[in-house]
């Protein structure tokens, strides 16, 4: 079987902040030259007579689209996230998350994409994003975790079914360091939540294995971060339970996206985003 890869990618879209026609021809733009099978998306407003990721992805009638609210914005619009695939959705959910103090609205947005490499369990969130809520996300993290162990347990069998690893992505507001990116990527050992086996987790960090350079994805280069005088910072990511044992969603490509403006200087939102490939098919290796 040739190799097959899986293209991802996730932005927090800023809504419909700012100059958001040429934002949206900006993240068109971008979404057309990375061709990605799955999308990521944060902050999607809708209300005010339509959906944001239905105006990006109005292209050509091809996405699949799971999206679920979060938090009222302003009186009759919302604010949540969405998964938008090239490949049929055959199952969806969303669940809440603990929020701390003075945080509404946080929420883990789930399908199951019927690819042509076998079904592929997607998670996508935005953590809460005040610098000293580590602990609250390091919470959020733990409900994420155990939402990935419910709907994709880890294969056990001898030949690989045609269930793909998972895929977290998201706007996780903490950098690669902080203990909730440690829980998720498997180097924090913490004290199991009620009803949790063994609080065990492990998912790859797609960009610290592929990507090059610090890979901030809230930079003062960008204009609309700037302006919010906050230290350049990798916040965003693409994280995979992967390689399994077949070697499927082995990270092979990771890099900053959404991160250049137009012929007019306009950045397609106040993130960048991030773009990885992850492989699809099994490995057989060779003999020993």
């Amino acid at each position: 079987m040739a190799e097959a890869r899986l293209k991802l990618a996730t932005l927090n879209t800023w809504g419909r902040t700012g100059p958001w026609p040429a934002r949206r021809a900006a993240i068109r733009a971008e979404l057309a030259r990375l061709a990605p099978d799955v999308v990521g998306l944060q902050e999607v407003w809708d209300g005010d007579g339509g959906n944001l990721a239905d105006e990006l992805l109005a292209d050509d009638g091809t996405w699949h689209v799971q999206y679920a609210r979060a938090y009222e914005l302003s009186p009759g619009v919302f604010c949540g996230n969405a998964i938008a695939s090239r490949h049929p959705i055959v199952d969806r959910a969303a669940w809440p998350l603990p929020e701390p103090p003075g945080d509404t609205g946080r929420n883990l947005v789930h399908a199951v994409v019927a690819t042509p490499w076998g079904r592929l369990p997607v998670f996508v969130t935005h953590f809460s994003w005040l610098f000293h809520q580590s602990r609250a996300r390091l919470t959020q993290a733990r409900h994420v975790a155990a939402r990935v162990r419910e709907r994709a347990p880890i294969q056990r069998g001898d030949a690989p079914t045609d269930e793909l690893p998972p895929v977290v992505m998201g706007d996780l507001n903490a950098p690669p360091d902080a203990d909730e990116l440690r829980f998720l990527r498997g180097l924090l050992a913490a004290p199991a939540l009620p009803g949790e086996p063994e609080g065990d987790c492990y998912l790859a960090d797609c960009f610290a294995i592929r990507g090059t350079g610090a890979g901030h994805t809230f930079h003062r280069s960008n204009p609309f971060a700037a302006r919010e005088h906050y230290p350049n910072r990798r916040i965003d990511y693409i994280l995979v339970r992967g390689p399994d044992r077949w070697h499927r969603g082995e990270p092979l490509v990771a890099q900053v996206a959404f991160d250049q403006p137009d012929d007019d200087g306009v950045f397609p939102s106040d993130h960048f985003g991030v773009y990885a490939e992850v492989r699809a098919t099994p490995v057989t290796l060779p003999p020993l």
